[in-house]
């Protein structure tokens, strides 16, 4: 995978230090919104990691998976906003502790002090040394980087509360938050239209339905679903300015990951790339960001 920025405004600084590791600078050369223009007019791809990367020895949701990932090239990081039970929000997708860290009980029963002081476990559930990180703290890592956070609200907060941090960061050009239905999209662009969000649109109809609830078509990345490629869709969502977006993520042996990666070839994800794909959300960034070019021509065409 190349890491190459061309001509669109792009440039690169400094490394920076954040607590005690580097944190590779990629500046925002476009507003989130111009980004994700330039890749569906130049073909590109951006690849999503779904929990925010995990790895062996690296956790979901940890800040040090996102640093982890993308030092591997990935720019997009699907994480989990959750609330402990005196109001700190933080990354956490399950709403109990016992899968993911070395504690036990329910995150909303839980307070911070007690939940920084717990350990996150990787997926084969070995201790990595890691805390659950503070929404704050991710966010601001996200700006230092120029990556990009796809924010999932757990049943334990509201998008008021992750809207109103996400400002207090200055991190709007940084986050996508995730809408699950209608009713969901529009209160997110009630309490800000300016925000990037996915919500579920297969074509023109579905975008101008968006639109008479206040979702900004500019700000508004169509998500496909996760069962089967649509490129009918895709295509209809390009001729009214949307970026399209599908996940092969899901439950293992059954989600298309598996299916696309069984025969160690990546041409099922460069179908979906000349198929008008945008983003794409997986569980498996490292392997595909290996082997398909279409995210390298979006980061040449548009930097990040």
């Amino acid at each position: 995978m190349s890491l190459a920025l061309t001509d669109c405004g792009a440039t690169q600084t400094p490394p920076q230090e954040t607590g005690g590791e580097t944190a590779t600078i990629s500046s925002p050369a476009l507003p989130l919104p111009e980004y994700f223009d330039c890749l569906r007019k130049n073909k590109g791809m951006v690849i999503a990691a779904h929990r925010g990367g995990p790895d062996t020895g690296f956790p979901e949701n940890a800040i040090e998976t996102f640093q982890h990932g993308f030092d591997k090239g990935i720019r997009v990081f699907e994480i989990d906003v959750a609330e402990t039970k005196d109001g700190v929000l933080t990354l956490m997708h399950d709403d109990r502790l016992n899968r993911t860290t070395t504690g036990s009980g329910y995150v909303s029963d839980t307070d911070w002090e007690t939940m920084s002081g717990l350990e996150l476990e990787d997926n084969d559930g070995r201790r990595t040394g890691f805390h659950p990180p503070k929404l704050t703290d991710a966010l601001l890592w996200a700006k230092q980087t120029g990556a990009v956070l796809e924010l999932d609200k757990k049943p334990t907060t509201s998008f008021r509360n992750i809207a109103a941090a996400v400002k207090a960061a200055g991190a709007e050009e940084n986050v996508i938050f995730i809408s699950y239905n209608d009713d969901q999209a529009a209160e997110i662009a009630a309490i800000n239209p300016d925000l990037m969000m996915t919500a579920t649109a297969y074509g023109d109809r579905d975008v101008a339905k968006l639109e008479r609830r206040g979702v900004d078509r500019t700000r508004l990345i169509g998500w496909t679903g996760t069962d089967e490629p649509k490129p009918a869709a895709w295509a209809r969502l390009e001729q009214v300015g949307v970026e399209p977006a599908f996940g092969t993520l899901g439950r293992k042996g059954e989600r298309l990951d598996d299916l696309y990666l069984a025969d160690g070839d990546a041409s099922e994800y460069d179908a979906l790339a000349a198929d008008g794909l945008v983003l794409l959300a997986t569980d498996e960034p490292y392997r595909v960001a290996d082997m398909i070019t279409a995210d390298d021509a979006g980061r040449e065409a548009c930097g990040r």
